[in-house]
C-alpha cells in the first residue's frame, strides 16, 4: 500500500478508537467525583475546594505548511497547545488540543469547552461549601492556575510576588502544592509516550478534530 493509504488508514482506525472509548477513558466526572476529587487536594496538598490542576503544554511540531507565524512561540519553535486539568492521582480529567503554539493558555482555557462549561456551570460542579475550620461565607470550588491566567470565581492563581505577607506567600505555596500535580502529569505523560519528546510531524487539523469530539 501507498504512504497515503496507511495515513488514511491510521487516521481512521485511531478515530474509531477514540469515538468508541472516549465515554470510558475521559468520562465527565459527576459531582461526588468532583468531591473526591477535591477531597485528593485537601489530603496531599492542604488546598480545600479544588477540583484540579490547570496548565498548558507546548507539543513540538513541524512547521505545518503555510502557517506563517501562528505555530511559532517565545521558544523559537512550532508548537501546538496541550491543555488539561488533572487531579492529584496525576490522571488528565479535561483536555484540550491543538492551539496555536502563539497563543497565551489564558486565552486558549476562555476559548475552549472547558473554560466554557466550567464558567457557564454546565459540569455539576459541587455548590460553594464553607473552608474547612471556617464559619465564613462559602467558598466555590475552583480549579488552580499559574500567572498566566486570569483570577476568576472559578480559577485562582497566585498573588503577585511583590510585597506579599504571611498569608499570601502561604497561599501561593498552598497553591503551588496544588498546582504540581498538574506538572507531574504531563512529565509522566512524555516520558510514557516518548513521541513528545521530539517534534511531530502531524496536520494540525487531526488534533482539532480530536479536541472538537472530547
Amino acid at each position: 500500500m501507498g504512504t497515503s493509504t496507511i495515513a488514511g488508514v491510521v487516521r481512521a482506525t485511531c478515530s474509531a478508537i477514540w469515538m468508541r472509548l472516549k465515554a470510558s477513558v475521559l468520562p465527565h466526572p459527576t459531582r461526588q467525583q468532583w468531591l473526591d476529587i477535591a477531597q485528593g487536594f485537601l489530603e496531599r496538598a492542604q488546598f480545600p475546594n479544588c477540583i484540579g490542576a490547570l496548565d498548558g503544554k507546548h507539543i513540538r511540531v513541524k512547521k505545518p505548511p503555510n502557517s506563517g507565524s501562528q505555530y511559532y512561540n517565545y521558544k523559537q519553535f512550532f508548537y501546538v497547545v496541550l491543555l488539561a486539568l488533572a487531579d492529584t492521582n496525576y490522571r488528565f480529567i479535561f483536555v484540550d488540543i491543538g492551539s496555536y503554539g502563539s497563543t497565551a493558555d489564558a486565552r486558549i482555557f476562555r476559548a475552549s469547552r472547558m473554560g466554557s462549561w466550567l464558567q457557564s456551570n454546565q459540569l455539576d460542579v459541587p455548590q460553594p461549601e464553607n473552608l474547612p475550620g471556617s464559619t465564613g461565607p462559602p467558598a466555590p470550588y475552583v480549579v488552580v492556575g499559574d500567572e498566566g491566567f486570569a483570577l476568576s470565581s472559578q480559577l485562582m492563581r497566585p498573588f503577585p510576588r511583590r510585597g506579599l505577607d504571611a498569608k499570601r506567600r502561604t497561599f501561593n505555596y498552598r497553591l503551588s502544592r496544588a498546582r504540581r500535580f498538574m506538572e507531574c502529569a504531563f512529565g509522566i505523560f512524555t516520558h510514557k509516550w516518548r513521541v513528545f519528546l521530539s517534534p511531530i510531524q502531524l496536520a494540525p487539523k487531526m488534533s482539532m478534530w480530536l479536541s472538537r469530539h472530547v
